[in-house]
């Protein structure tokens, strides 16, 4: 395999860390020829989709990228914003902020957004990365909870890039942040702000994006991560067990799911007689389609039809000043031992120890 040729360096360059967000990823555009490029990259991922290779690479170019582009396009156009898609907007907001909360901090880190599936590409953000001498890349998944169809693929997408590199970059993965406090903290806040502003509903619906169930059986922790993210979390809002429900969305296909599935409960919440609910999605750390579209729209027309009354989505926490100073405080916990800040620098440290042993030696 030819590798890449590496970039020019000159000696006694400053060593450079970056921090690499990454999220999903999003559609350039909300049409059928856009949606199509996507899906072809999203759902052909075998961390994604995991049956028979031949027979679902059949299946998806055979009948569904000739049938969902179209639907698909019209649901992101429904939730689209001038500045592009929510997902990319709010993400690349998130990088800008980090960098600047560390920057106050003392940090010289060079932070960007990637990501797992379109523009822009992880491999072609190292590649910036590489050429501007960056020699050390924290790679921090937009997902909190561990899961190896978004975590572990973003993984394979860095590895896969290294395969072509000569000189790989020191690599660090922020694999999961399910309980970290400062997270928790940050999604109590903005749902307090939320129930301040709006009031609070007689129930709270916790939604992650669901998985086959499949994935729980054979191993993979995010079923668990999900459920001890909602159980803290309802802690600190002071909720007991009949206050709240955790529900899984977004299910794809005829296979199992995670259980209970979203818009159904909500269904079946309404058909009971409860009137007021409010829906948070704690697994999604940047709003998009699946937030806005499938829960704001979707389940909101789906619940109020069953007879319920008061539907209120809870924004994700976006650019919440507490999201990103939890980002910040969990960024510094994994960048620790790089020198990030100029005293840390060796070439720096060497010259104020001889500085010092001057000064001594002057004494």
């Amino acid at each position: 395999m030819p590798f890449q040729t590496e970039p020019a360096f000159k000696h006694g360059q400053a060593p450079r860390t970056a921090i690499v967000l990454c999220n999903l990823g999003t559609p350039d555009e909300p049409t059928a020829p856009a949606l199509r490029r996507y899906l072809a990259e999203f759902l052909g991922d075998p961390r994604v989709v995991e049956i028979p290779r031949a027979l679902w690479l059949l299946i998806l170019h055979g009948i569904i990228l000739r049938v969902r582009p179209k639907k698909s396009a019209a649901k992101y156009a429904s939730i689209w914003t001038p500045e592009g898609s929510p997902l990319k907007v709010w993400t690349e907001k998130q990088a800008t902020l980090l960098r600047g909360y560390l920057g106050e901090r003392g940090h010289q880190v060079t932070v960007r957004y990637a990501m797992r599936y379109g523009n822009p590409s992880i491999p072609s953000v190292l590649d910036e990365l590489k050429a501007q001498g960056v020699t050390r890349v924290l790679v921090l998944s937009a997902y909190p909870q561990y899961s190896g169809t978004t975590t572990a693929s973003v993984i394979d997408a860095v590895s896969t890039w290294s395969q072509k590199i000569r000189h790989i970059p020191e690599l660090r993965f922020v694999n999961r942040y399910h309980d970290d406090l400062g997270y928790i903290d940050a999604l109590h806040r903005k749902i307090r702000a939320h129930w301040m502003h709006h009031g609070q509903g007689d129930h709270l619906v916790m939604s992650f994006h669901g998985v086959p169930e499949r994935t729980l059986l054979l191993g993979d922790p995010y079923h668990c991560e999900c459920l001890k993210t909602a159980r803290m979390l309802a802690e600190k809002l002071g909720l007991t067990k009949d206050d709240y429900t955790v529900t899984f969305q977004s299910r794809f296909g005829k296979a199992k799911w995670l259980e209970p599935y979203t818009e159904p409960t909500l269904i079946a919440l309404a058909q009971k007689g409860l009137k007021s609910v409010d829906v948070v999605c704690p697994g999604f750390t940047s709003d998009c389609l699946e937030t806005l579209e499938e829960i704001r729209m979707e389940a909101q027309e789906a619940f109020k039809h069953a007879g319920g009354q008061r539907f209120e989505y809870i924004d994700c926490l976006n650019d919440s000043p507490d999201w990103i100073r939890a980002l910040a405080d969990l960024s510094e916990r994994h960048l620790q031992g790089w020198p990030t800040k100029q005293a840390d620098d060796p070439m720096q440290l060497a010259a104020s120890r001889e500085r010092a042993l001057a000064r001594g030696a002057r004494d």
